[in-house]
């Protein structure tokens, strides 16, 4: 039998505002620093009043700064879209982190290609 953990209100919210800020991203910010991002993951707080967002951001390292800067001014409008969308009593107060995985992944890979060879 698997030993499945219950689904907590706090990953829910978290999925939610991980899919609206997905759509949001690609359709509704028009900050011209926001470059490729993508939205990998959301994690919200118990008392639901903080969401550390991580994004992946393809381009150079001046350009990740440059689009979390841009996604770090748009929180007050991003924050107004999610109440409108989702609906919630509270929004939660979102601070964007650079999720570099990808880029380690890809590190990792070329490492294990070399050894290979």
């Amino acid at each position: 039998m698997l030993n499945r953990r219950p689904f907590r209100r706090t990953d829910r919210v978290a999925d939610l505002i991980r899919r609206e800020l997905a759509n949001l991203v690609q359709t509704g910010l028009k900050d011209p620093r926001v470059g490729f991002v993508s939205i990998t993951g959301v994690e919200v707080s118990p008392d639901l009043k903080q969401a550390k967002v991580h994004v992946s951001v393809y381009g150079t390292p001046e350009e990740q700064a440059s689009s979390l800067e841009g996604l770090q001014s748009a929180t007050g409008y991003v924050r107004s879209v999610l109440k409108r969308t989702l609906h919630l009593k509270r929004i939660p107060e979102l601070v964007f982190y650079l999720d570099d995985s990808i880029a380690q992944g890809a590190r990792i890979n070329a490492a294990l290609a070399s050894l290979k060879d």
